[in-house]
C-alpha cells in the first residue's frame, strides 16, 4: 500500500492538481474517496486532516498537509528527479518566474475563469440552478484581458515561466480542462494561437491522460 494518500472526491479541480503532480513525478499514491454529497468532508475524521473541511487532504506517513498549492510543492520537491523538476529550485531566476506565474494563475486567471465555470457548469448541473449570464459575460471580458497577457508572453516562450514545463503551467490545467468545453471560453483560446498551442501541449502530456474526460452527470 502506498504511503502517500490523497483524500478527495472522485473528481474536483483542486484534487486534480495534486493528482497531476503525483503523476508527473511518477510517485505511488492511494486515492481515498471523500463523498462530499454526504458531507464527509465536514466529518471529524476529515476535518482532522483539513481543518477547513475542504478537499483535498494529503498524508505522507506522519505528515498531513492541506491547501493544494502547498501539497503540490511538497510532492514536486520530495519526488524531484533529474528529468522531472517542475519547481526549478536550483535556478533562482527560473524558480522566481514560476512563482510569478503561479501568482498570476491564482490572482488573475482563476478569478476570471473560475466564476465562468461555476456559473455555466456547476450551478446548473449540480445545484439545478440557473446560470447568471451577467456574471459569465463580465468574467469572459476579464478572461479575455488575462489571455491577451498570456498570448504576449507565450509568443516569446513555449511555457509561462520559460521554455520549460513547470508547476505554473500544470496549475492551470484542472479548471481549464473542464471550462474550455464552454463554447465562449473555447473561442477565447482559439482566437489566440500561442495560448491555444500552449493549451494543446498541456493536454497532450501523459499525466493529463489520467484526468477524467468530463464531470459526473
Amino acid at each position: 500500500m502506498a504511503a502517500v494518500k490523497v483524500f478527495c472526491p472522485a473528481i474536483s479541480t483542486a484534487s486534480i492538481r495534486v493528482i497531476l503532480c503525483l503523476e508527473e513525478v511518477g510517485a505511488e499514491y492511494e486515492r481515498v474517496n471523500i463523498d462530499m454529497a454526504t458531507g464527509e468532508h465536514k466529518s471529524p475524521a476529515h476535518v482532522a486532516k483539513n481543518p477547513f473541511g475542504q478537499v483535498p487532504a494529503f498524508q505522507d506517513g506522519d505528515l498531513v498537509l492541506f491547501e493544494l498549492r502547498a501539497i503540490g510543492r511538497y510532492v514536486l520537491r520530495k519526488f524531484k528527479a533529474s528529468d522531472v523538476d517542475l519547481l526549478h529550485g536550483s535556478s533562482l531566476e527560473e524558480s522566481a518566474m514560476i512563482d510569478v506565474w503561479l501568482e498570476v494563475e491564482a490572482q488573475q486567471y482563476d478569478k476570471a475563469i473560475g466564476p465562468i465555470f461555476y456559473q455555466a457548469v456547476i450551478i446548473p448541473r449540480f445545484y439545478g440552478g440557473t446560470t447568471d449570464e451577467k456574471v459569465v459575460e463580465e468574467n469572459l471580458v476579464k478572461l479575455a484581458k488575462v489571455l491577451d497577457v498570456y498570448e504576449a508572453r507565450l509568443s516569446q516562450t513555449k511555457y509561462l515561466a520559460g521554455d520549460f514545463f513547470s508547476f505554473a503551467d500544470l496549475s492551470h490545467y484542472p479548471v481549464t480542462h473542464f471550462a474550455i468545453k464552454i463554447p465562449q471560453v473555447a473561442a477565447l483560446f482559439d482566437a489566440r494561437p500561442h495560448v491555444k498551442a500552449w493549451w494543446e501541449s498541456l493536454e497532450s502530456r501523459p499525466a493529463s491522460k489520467k484526468v477524467p474526460a468530463g464531470l459526473p452527470q
